[in-house]
């Protein structure tokens, strides 16, 4: 019973965490491009986010370490408040640069102790479920976010200050819980190299959903401001990618266990320069809305497929270092592509976005073409079956996978439940009515 409770209040703290995400991950663009920033330098800010988040991976769990959980979960959420707080005062580009780098930083560190605490409460026979559970949280979560989004004057402060309200309130099903002490977290390794090794094909994808993922998260909002009648149609926009690729999840599984990764990775890659090409070419509201859909279907699980692709190949003891250096490289690729579009956008047009995804689908997807029958690949009969994975985790997640180590046990201890309030004061209480000699054997005990 301890157990339910304490993941049902973890899930309750992603919930509301991920919905303020999920209202300023779209609104800050919009926001920016209502103030006159040019779409080179709304690239630029969302690329520090994305920084800041692969800066997070390594710093937060030593940080977490030092100071513990709920401390440290505290600590992040206030600065992610500030830090959406001090963009409704300013519209200065180079605070706004170093406010999403910080909430990056601060998701990162976020997700970080959720997922650890998540991966002390499961066990082996249940930490598939749980991962299950937790993925769904966090895609329905974004997806609301941008509902509530479209409620809201966009012009005005009050999705900001919602987004806030929102995020500050994660800390309280965190703070209330009794469940105290996960285990320490591993620090964070990373080899891009190992990963190339492993596979060709899981490092081509891992780069292509970040690149093309990432334009969208920093862009995409920008695009549908321009493209789209109703500013309430932004959201709506955003929510249908959304939407797309958590449906897409699982279709896409059972077609890669079935015919294979790398022949999905193709045909998803094929699928996504066709729709790009038509979001650049076509217009009108259902069709863009249509055809948004489409893009998240075939882009989104694109992340999950290069991940089981890896994890097919990988050896004893490699998957969270082969884990983490997907999730980083698709992160480093969402970091650099709006660089370079956000240039495009300002020198051509909005749809730029769209014709250079296409083109970095077709080269990448090419790539993974000419790899496809390599010694490397596995045969679908003797893949490890499919798992839904989302890039918007931590490497702590990969505890929590049930293709990860066999014995669950050897990475994460039990946690041990700290005693109440009024247990430690009766402690206390006995320790001071020891006598002199009682209490000098104790401390030299």
């Amino acid at each position: 019973m301890k157990t339910v409770v304490t993941l049902s209040s973890l899930l309750l703290a992603t919930a509301l965490l991920l919905t303020g995400h999920g209202v300023q991950i779209t609104l800050l663009p919009l926001k920016g491009a209502g103030l006159g920033l040019s779409d080179t330098v709304i690239g630029l800010t969302g690329s520090a986010y994305f920084a800041g988040f692969m800066l997070g991976c390594f710093v937060v769990p030593q940080m977490i370490g030092r100071v513990g959980h709920i401390r440290g979960f505290a600590v992040l959420t206030a600065v992610i408040v500030t830090a959406l707080l001090s963009m409704e005062l300013s519209g200065w580009w180079p605070l706004w640069a170093l406010a999403r780098g910080a909430i990056g930083f601060m998701m990162c560190g976020l997700y970080t102790v959720i997922e650890s605490w998540l991966n002390d409460q499961a066990n082996e026979s249940t930490r598939g479920r749980v991962l299950a559970a937790y993925t769904f949280v966090v895609l329905v979560a974004m997806a609301m976010g941008q509902f509530l989004l479209s409620l809201m004057p966009i012009s005005t402060a009050t999705p900001i200050i919602v987004a806030a309200m929102l995020v500050a309130m994660a800390i309280v099903p965190v703070g209330l819980t009794r469940q105290l002490a996960p285990a320490p977290m591993v620090p964070t390794r990373v080899s891009f190299g190992l990963l190339y090794r492993r596979s060709k094909v899981a490092f081509a994808g891992a780069l292509m959903s970040g690149l093309v993922t990432g334009s969208f998260w920093t862009l995409g909002a920008v695009f549908a401001k321009r493209s789209m009648p109703e500013v309430s149609d932004v959201s709506l926009f955003v929510a249908a990618a959304i939407i797309g690729g958590a449906i897409a999840q699982y279709p896409v599984g059972l077609l890669s266990d079935r015919y294979g990764r790398p022949r999905i990775l193709v045909l998803l890659s094929t699928l996504s320069v066709i729709t790009c090409l038509a979001l650049a070419l076509l217009s009108g509201r259902l069709l863009i809305l249509a055809l948004v859909t489409a893009f998240g279907a075939v882009a989104m699980p694109m992340y999950a497929l290069a991940l089981a692709t890896v994890i097919d190949k990988a050896k004893s003891g490699e998957f969270v270092l082969v884990g983490t250096s997907v999730l980083l490289l698709n992160a480093t690729g969402a970091a650099l592509a709006p660089l370079f579009i956000g240039p495009l956008m300002d020198a051509a047009s909005v749809s730029m976005l769209w014709w250079s995804l296409a083109i970095t689908s077709g080269v990448i997807g090419f790539y993974i073409f000419l790899h496809r029958s390599d010694v490397e690949n596995v045969k679908p009969e003797d893949q490890t079956p499919f798992t839904v994975a989302a890039p918007e985790i931590a490497p702590t997640a990969f505890e929590l996978d049930p293709r990860g180590p066999e014995n669950f046990e050897d990475v994460i201890e039990p946690a041990a439940e700290r005693p109440a309030y009024d247990e430690i004061a009766d402690s206390d209480h006995e320790a001071v009515g020891l006598d002199d000699s009682e209490a000098k054997s104790e401390t030299a005990r």
